[in-house]
């Protein structure tokens, strides 16, 4: 073990377990670089907070890409592949770690790390701020606090060497990757592949709402983002009712509604949502909300009231003989 070392950087302290092999990679703008890492407290007993090893996914993260804890950038580009290093982080870098830590633990357990579908207000987002949904990242983000990175760098590859997926790539990349997947959601739904469009709109909203973290809630910039995502979101939804989603379907649009009342569409979708589960009361209390929005939906919602009325005789007729059945 090769004694501990300062990097030129305040705060940071590097201590080499494997010296790795090879030149020192080249860590140009846009390389993708991938490592595991274990995240642990200073508190004497080296209590492990993250292992990627653990998760059993080696983490990555792009070179340029602005990412969260960014002292974690500084820390790989010291670093030869092959080799593993422990470094002891200062709390001027530790801040941002259980926002990073949670995003990291909702994808290992299979959650979607931005909540994208979530609409919440400024208000909720502030109360939303202090409690991550677990006890010690509340912990680390009540009282920040120095951490130790034991890093293992597994690879380096320069933006020509791998598919840039998504997550990776800059905000006005993002940006322009919306309105083709946008495209490309609308062109599977009229094909009928309607799970592939949805995985379009999906990856839209996902670029937009990570666009959106770095904007002031209810502002301009902000809310020309959320308009852009509520269509996708729309969009989306239409490809759950094709599905038969329903449930997704209903919340989806009563989340959005809660939150942009005068959405039209949001209504309509839902109120087909409710017919399609024999939800009466709440699916004619919404096609009651369209026509009050646009009165020039009358002939549409007529038509999707003969049905909605078709189908609960139906049901009736279903009940009524099941019913009978049971006291044969």
């Amino acid at each position: 073990m090769e004694e501990a070392m300062m990097l030129n950087v305040e705060g940071v302290r590097k201590k080499i377990y494997h010296g790795g092999t090879g030149e020192p990679p080249k860590f140009i703008t846009g390389s993708k670089v991938t490592f595991h890492f274990r995240t642990l407290k200073c508190d004497g007993e080296g209590t492990v907070i993250d292992d990627s090893k653990t998760i059993g996914t080696p983490m990555e993260i792009v070179i340029g890409n602005m990412f969260k804890l960014e002292v974690w950038e500084v820390l790989l580009t010291s670093m030869r592949i092959g080799e593993v290093a422990e470094f002891w982080c200062d709390v001027i870098h530790t801040g941002m770690y259980p926002l990073v830590s949670k995003s990291l633990r909702c994808i290992a357990e299979g959650k979607d790390p931005t909540d994208w579908h979530m609409h919440t207000c400024g208000l909720a987002n502030m109360f939303a701020y202090h409690t991550l949904g677990y006890e010690d990242l509340d912990e680390l983000q009540k009282e920040p606090q120095p951490l130790t990175f034991v890093i293992e760098l597994l690879k380096v590859e320069t933006p020509s060497m791998y598919k840039r997926e998504t997550w990776a790539l800059s905000n006005e990349e993002k940006l322009k990757a919306v309105p083709i997947l946008h495209g490309e959601g609308n062109r599977l739904f009229k094909l009928g592949r309607f799970e592939d469009a949805t995985n379009k709109y999906r990856e839209a909203v996902i670029c937009l709402k990570n666009i959106q973290t770095k904007e002031k809630p209810w502002e301009v910039p902000w809310m020309k983002l959320e308009k852009m995502i509520n269509t996708l979101v729309l969009n989306y939804c239409q490809c759950l009712l094709r599905m038969e989603e329903y449930y997704e379907v209903l919340e989806h649009t009563t989340d959005m509604i809660q939150h942009h009342p005068g959405q039209l569409k949001a209504y309509f979708i839902r109120a087909k949502a409710h017919a399609e589960v024999w939800n009466e009361a709440e699916a004619k209390a919404d096609f009651e909300k369209v026509l009050e929005l646009d009165p020039t939906m009358s002939q549409v919602v007529k038509k999707e009231l003969r049905m909605l009325e078709s189908r609960m005789q139906e049901k009736e007729e279903e009940d009524k003989l099941k019913y009978k059945n049971l006291f044969l």
